[in-house]
């Protein structure tokens, strides 16, 4: 699939031409020419004989953005001086700061802030320990923890190529829920550091959003720090894909007219985000899935299963059906796919059932072309931003920490799960629904509240409020 010129490559070449010259006209058909976009086009500063201009481009990868700082080069009377990556600008420092919320002007702020006034707040949470949600940042606080080892499509790269993904996360956080979160990234992929180190940070926040660590080790994390603190823990790549899945597919069905308990799902992907996903569509009431990985369909005698593939075997394929991706796809109603890309063809989905849905979601390249599986499904989704339907965990994990936070919850349920799905689908009004709409944009006004709202109503049931 050819990619498209994206801001993620955004680069601003300055350039020197004559200021009486043809130049500055040929410089568009330049960037054109191979492909580029030119987003902005600023006079830096000018003179009787030259001039100096900032081209600002999107390319489609790096090797494309030289090809486009070679074309303006090669312009007759252009010079290039200066090539800025706008992306690495943005991360230049870092992309967080923390910030005071109370004045230091003089001496009184000061005592108040800090000693000896602080030792009167200290003493009280040391009096009761649950105080500390009301006197400190824990109550609006979040760890991003990660080790590095899955992260985004990028694989083990460790702790410190981790961290401006976790500064993103935490912006991200801010930005959609004011949650002030901080990343966390540990230099360790031991299960037992890991669990152990997250375990004696705790006390200074309010809950654990867990990124980046791949499987299996993410799930036995994920499950022994739920058994050790009384904070919720929330590991995003499983569950907020999970989310977002359901609250799409919710919208989906309801463009073709099916019901979650009546269709076929053929999954390909058994890994963190994959199963998460599987477990909440089966919490939410889908009844026949066929989970397919590099081995093809999960079945109840498939031999070398570990624990988790296991468990689908136990609880999916009710026909036992134990053959390839493709085969599963035919005569299915619903593929979602969160594993690798190019695995199917048009003439495959070409079998699934009239009204058919696919999700196709592995980052960069999807299972299918999405051009292609338009021509055979009535709602496409991926992971793609340049694409209608982007399935993206932005769209949830803000609002449900900010539920989560202001509910005081202990922890993390299916129940709360699936009540931000159906919330966030049901930004989508019936008005706005359709095939190209199954899912608000992250700039939706109303998308953090709607999420935020259900799960504190459902953390609050839960705890008897």
């Amino acid at each position: 699939m050819a990619s498209l010129p994206s801001v993620s490559y955004s680069l601003t070449v300055r350039l020197e031409l004559d200021a009486g010259g043809s130049a500055v006209g040929s410089l568009t058909n330049a960037v054109e020419h191979v492909g580029g976009m030119i987003t902005a086009l600023d006079v830096a500063a000018a003179g009787h004989e030259r001039i100096r201009i900032d081209v600002t481009c999107a390319a489609r990868d790096t090797d494309h953005a030289q090809a486009i700082v070679d074309a303006l080069g090669s312009v007759e009377g252009v010079t290039v001086h200066k090539v800025s990556d706008r992306t690495f600008l943005m991360h230049l420092g870092g992309k967080i700061e923390m910030s005071s919320k109370v004045p230091l002007r003089n001496r009184d702020e000061l005592s108040m802030a800090y000693t000896p006034g602080v030792a009167r707040v200290s003493q009280a949470i040391a009096a009761n320990k649950d105080d500390a949600r009301r006197l400190t940042i824990k109550r609006n606080s979040v760890a991003v923890v990660t080790d590095g080892s899955a992260v985004l499509g990028l694989g083990n790269i460790g702790p410190e190529a981790a961290m401006p993904v976790m500064e993103g996360k935490a912006a991200l956080f801010k930005r959609f829920a004011d949650i002030d979160a901080w990343p966390i990234a540990l230099d360790t992929q031991d299960v037992d550091e890991i669990v152990r180190t997250v375990q004696v940070l705790a006390p200074g926040f309010g809950g654990i959003n867990l990124e980046d660590i791949s499987a299996p080790r993410c799930f036995e994390v994920e499950a022994r720090l739920r058994e050790l603190l009384d904070i919720p823990v929330f590991h995003d790549d499983q569950h907020g894909t999970a989310i977002v899945v359901l609250a799409a597919l919710r919208n989906a069905l309801r463009v073709v007219g099916k019901e979650l308990s009546q269709v076929r799902i053929a999954m390909s992907g058994a890994g963190a985000a994959g199963t998460a996903i599987l477990k909440l569509l089966m919490h939410a009431g889908a009844k026949d899935i066929v989970v397919c990985d590099v081995h093809g369909a999960v079945h109840a005698d498939r031999e070398q299963l570990d624990d988790n593939l296991r468990w689908i075997s136990e609880h999916t394929n009710p026909e036992g059906y134990s053959g390839d991706l493709k085969g599963a796809v035919a005569g299915a109603d619903v593929f979602i796919g969160v594993s690798a890309p190019n695995l199917l063809t048009g003439d495959d989905v070409a079998e699934m059932n009239d009204g058919a849905i696919i999700f196709a979601l592995a980052n960069p390249d999807p299972e299918i072309d999405p051009e292609v599986a338009h021509l055979h499904a009535d709602v496409v989704a991926t992971g793609r931003s340049d694409h209608p339907n982007q399935i993206n965990n932005v769209l949830v994990f803000p609002g449900f920490f900010r539920g989560l936070l202001d509910a005081q919850s202990h922890e993390v349920t299916s129940d709360m799960m699936v009540a931000a799905a159906e919330a966030l689908a049901d930004v989508v009004t019936e008005d706005e629904l359709g095939p190209n709409y199954i899912i608000p944009s992250v700039f939706h006004s109303d998308l953090s509240t709607h999420v935020a709202t259900a799960v504190r109503e459902v953390a609050q049931r839960g705890r008897g409020n």
